[in-house]
């Protein structure tokens, strides 16, 4: 019997690469995506490569939306065994903390965090009794460690703070599973070139990126409480 995944934010970018890498190890994946048109669009050219994919309409900044999809999910998908929480934005990618808007900040965490938060809250108890998996995929700028330490870095306050408030979230989550078989981590592709960050050049492809989060979402070891990148954990 295959495994099935959900993976939001998977009409395009990592969010596609993941769940076609899914599919290619033999997974059945649901790929979230807002937009129905784009969402199909993405299942139809998975599926013509012989992949196990299917839609489910998803809008992390709707509570309804949130709902009708989690609810869809523990209807049709009972056994789910990993959920990749993908789905993100950008806010504005602020460049300094002066200069970031309360907008910008207010919309990076209704995506990053709010709309994680409830569905994580919505399928973890789903999650836990299939003895599973969660991923909130998040960036080297999350980690406070990161941000103090680095030579260099990109300091957008509004994007940072969102994936940050986001790892405490992964802990917290760690914690409530510590004597359970399930798991959450966190993990970094490091700098992807994506739509989220405008195609900036230099980073690794979106195979690339994918093929991390993948790696460590299917490797069969216990990462509860982690966060990984490429090379393993990292601090906080």
């Amino acid at each position: 019997m295959k495994k099935t995944a959900f993976v939001t934010g998977a009409n395009k970018g990592i969010g596609f690469e993941i769940a076609k890498q899914l599919g290619e190890k033999g997974w059945r994946v649901v790929l979230g995506a807002r937009d129905a048109q784009r969402g199909q669009a993405a299942v139809s050219e998975l599926s013509a490569q012989g992949l196990d994919v299917e839609w489910i309409q998803i809008d992390m900044t709707d509570l309804a939306s949130i709902e009708t999809a989690s609810q869809a999910i523990k209807t049709k998908y009972p056994a789910l065994k990993l959920l990749i929480n993908n789905a993100g934005m950008p806010g504005a990618f602020s460049s300094s903390f002066t200069d970031t808007k309360e907008e910008d900040l207010r919309n990076a965490f209704e995506v990053n965090f709010f709309g994680t938060y409830r569905l994580n809250q919505r399928l973890l108890p789903l999650i836990k009794d299939n003895e599973g998996t969660i991923v909130n995929v998040s960036t080297d700028m999350a980690s406070l460690n990161h941000m103090q330490n680095a030579e260099f870095t990109l300091n957008a306050f509004d994007y940072n703070s969102s994936k940050t408030a986001n790892n405490a979230m992964t802990l917290s989550m760690a914690y409530e599973l510590r004597n359970s078989v399930a798991q959450v981590f966190a993990v970094t592709p490091g700098f992807t070139t994506t739509d989220l960050n405008g195609n900036a050049e230099g980073g690794k492809s979106k195979t690339e990126g994918a093929a991390i989060i993948v790696g460590y979402a299917t490797d069969g070891k216990r990462h509860n409480g982690e966060f990984l990148n490429e090379q393993g954990v990292i601090a906080w």
